[in-house]
């Protein structure tokens, strides 16, 4: 049997914070543009594949809370830093799907029904930056924590996610910290491993400051083997940090 999820558990991360309560529809589209090469006697149409392009819209509700829908959503309009996005594609777990994207602004509605709530929407188009293999401008990736809150006391490596076999075309993860309250840098590292055993750093995030809520995305090339993992500790004596990161195969 097919394996299917319900919507109402997916979840939307924009830089460094966790709009998810704001949200209630998402969808994502992939396009490949062609180029039309029909000639003098052919029959058919022909054509070649062109260039990729990726485009998330979002809508939900308004909000003037203090980081919340509005606020964070008029900032990102002509922001000069590319804004990073995580859809979690159902429930927030260890090796749920998600999706990846660095992905500007393009578009941010507000409507007022009268009889009904203030609502808003966004579009975004993705963009690969530095990121020339990154699919589609977004890539389809693994949750590799559940975005859940960590005591300081309590980070150390998560548990693996089983990719099956290894890939050679290196990857890309997203660091989302929405919440943070240690009284020390944090410092966040995408593992792999062969063999679920003996591992070897991937990715190493920029360390989170104290008390700072921040994201970053970063790329590796060559060979990500089959077994991933987050491993995360902290110089701090105090407080809990919450973050989500997810990673994605080329």
């Amino acid at each position: 049997m097919p394996t299917f999820i319900h919507g109402k558990s997916t979840g939307v991360y924009i830089d460094e914070f966790d709009l998810t309560e704001y949200f209630t529809d998402s969808s994502i589209a992939l396009n490949n543009d062609v180029a039309e090469t029909t000639a003098y006697g052919d029959t058919n149409k022909a054509f070649i594949a062109g260039q990729r392009s990726g485009t998330l819209n979002l809508s939900g509700l308004w909000s003037q809370t203090t980081d919340g829908s509005d606020e964070e959503l008029q900032a990102l309009l002509g922001n000069a830093t590319t804004p990073l996005v995580t859809v979690r594609e159902g429930t927030a777990a260890i090796g749920g799907s998600a999706i990846i994207a660095q992905a500007n602004e393009i578009n941010y509605a507000i409507t007022s029904p009268v009889s009904d709530v203030a609502a808003i929407t966004a579009d975004f188009e993705c963009t690969p930056n530095q990121i020339s293999n990154l699919t589609f401008a977004l890539a389809s990736a693994k949750q590799l924590t559940a975005g859940a809150s960590i005591a300081h006391g309590s980070l150390g490596a998560l548990s693996s996610v089983d990719n099956a076999a290894s890939s050679a075309n290196g990857g890309a993860a997203i660091l989302h910290v929405p919440t943070n309250t240690v009284n020390g840098n944090t410092t966040i590292k995408v593992q792999h491993s062969a063999n679920d055993a003996s591992w070897a750093d991937l990715i190493s995030f920029t360390a989170v400051g104290s008390s700072a809520k921040t994201s970053e995305i970063k790329a590796v090339s060559g060979t990500v083997n089959r077994y991933l993992r987050v491993t995360a500790s902290t110089a701090g004596s105090s407080g809990s940090i919450t973050f989500m990161v997810a990673a994605a195969r080329f």
